[in-house]
């Protein structure tokens, strides 16, 4: 980390200012070289300070500036970091960072200055995993789970079990290394007391893996009905705009369309799919067919209804099918009926109008109760990341496992050091304790430019 890297750090096109963030050894002098400020002399410049000055190519004048100057380690990378404040427009940006590549600096790969937090200390690897999830978070259920795990949840409820398993390793080849002063009389049932308490601490966290994942990249949800029920003007209500076509002709919607929205602080991946009906129209017919695969994978099912019609066979099929999956019955165009066929269901069900907005509150709630109990827990519970940090901890548990079979048949101790290294070294594939180096890379090779 020798080298010093720049690269700007605000998102790409117009804006109110533009970042041009640079890191490393040289970062104050490289400044120097491209910066005109009222101190000639950078070093008596004290750290975490602002500067006014101007941005120069030769004698062209690029723009005038604010200036951060910090001196490591109290920065995000523990290096000296210069942030050079400029106006936001995409050509200006690219030529201040073309002065700080002029001077000296390199052009930071995708996600350096995070990589540069990470193996300097500052975060762990899970940490360093949020800070990307913080950017992408498209709902509040979603930042607030990525803060959480920003601030260290996922290495605070691993640590200790980390550091149990390297003390029980350590007890044990220390005895083997010198038994005539030390013994491992009844380690073997404290190491199984040790083993049956981590098991338990990791399947709590994988316990909420699935809610998770679907607080990072929403609730595929499906709306199925028959034509007309009104799901296209759904999609178009919860989007806030007119993305799905609505007209009184029955069978508009022929494929399947995809919009993420927000709910509450939900993120829902909506999939406004054809009506299901009996038809002799084969375009529609393969509109139908995709619509019922997508309901085949589906977290959530919306199946929807006219309130102002009597259900038919058509419309009870639909129901009946939905009767052992996740869903929701919606009676739609409330406004046109004083009140709702009469059904027996398990599910939940919930009365809307599209024309007039309401009835979404209540479906909030009903799948905030669906996937997350009516309400989530960010104080209490770790939410894992992502599908990596799920499956090391599944071969945490699976090692684990092994060393309490071992146990059973009363191995030789030496033989439980393998398995709970196993577990100890999946574990720190989340952390990145025990990381790889091409792992690491092709982690931080998915971050954006700049972070």
């Amino acid at each position: 980390m020798s080298d010093t890297i720049a690269a700007i750090s605000t998102a790409p096109g117009s804006g109110g200012i533009g970042i041009i963030r640079i890191s490393g050894e040289e970062a104050w002098q490289i400044a120097g070289k491209m910066l005109h400020l009222s101190e000639k002399v950078l070093s008596s410049i004290p750290s975490h300070t602002i500067r006014y000055g101007h941005v120069y190519d030769g004698d062209t004048l690029l723009d005038e500036v604010l200036v951060s100057f910090m001196r490591g380690p109290r920065t995000y990378t523990r290096e000296d970091v210069v942030e050079v404040n400029c106006h936001g427009g995409s050509l200006v940006t690219k030529k201040v960072l073309s002065s700080a590549l002029a001077c000296g600096a390199r052009l930071a790969e995708p996600g350096e200055f995070t990589r540069r937090a990470f193996l300097s200390g500052r975060i762990d690897l899970s940490q360093a995993e949020a800070v990307m999830d913080v950017i992408r978070a498209e709902g509040g259920y979603a930042l607030k789970s990525a803060e959480r795990q920003l601030s260290g949840t996922i290495l605070s409820g691993l640590r200790p079990v980390e550091d149990q398993i390297l003390l029980d390793v350590a007890a044990i080849e220390a005895a083997l290394d010198d038994p005539e002063h030390l013994s491992l009389d009844g380690k073997k049932d404290e190491i199984r007391q040790h083993v049956e308490q981590e098991k338990k601490t990791l399947i709590h966290i994988l316990a909420h893996a699935k809610d998770g994942q679907l607080i990072r990249e929403g609730v595929k949800t499906v709306i199925l009905g028959k034509p007309n029920v009104g799901k296209s003007s759904f999609l178009n209500l919860l989007s806030g705009r007119e993305v799905a076509i609505v007209t009184d002709i029955p069978g508009t919607t022929r494929d399947a369309l995809e919009e993420t929205i927000l709910l509450g602080d939900m993120t829902l991946r909506i999939v406004d799919t054809a009506g299901i009906r009996e038809t002799e129209n084969q375009i529609e017919q393969i509109g139908i067919r995709k619509a019922r695969e997508h309901a085949e994978d589906a977290d959530l099912l919306l199946v929807m209804f006219d309130a102002s019609k009597e259900l038919d066979a058509e419309d009870l099929e639909l129901l009946h099918a939905a009767e052992d999956k996740t869903a929701i019955v919606i009676f739609n165009k409330t406004d046109l009926s004083s009140s709702v066929p009469a059904i027996e269901t398990k599910l939940p069900v919930v009365t809307m109008s599209m024309v007039e907005g309401s009835g979404l509150e209540e479906l909030t709630h009903e799948i905030e109760k669906l996937f997350f109990g009516g309400k989530i827990d960010f104080a209490q519970e770790i939410f894992l990341a992502n599908i990596r940090q799920e499956d090391a901890l599944k071969r945490a548990v699976e090692s684990l496992d092994h060393v309490l079979e071992s146990l059973d048949i009363d191995v030789s101790e030496e033989f439980l050091t393998i398995d709970l290294m196993d577990a100890y070294n999946a574990l720190g594939e989340i952390t990145g304790d025990t990381t790889s180096e091409d792992l690491v890379n092709k982690i931080f090779s998915e971050f954006c430019m700049g972070k």
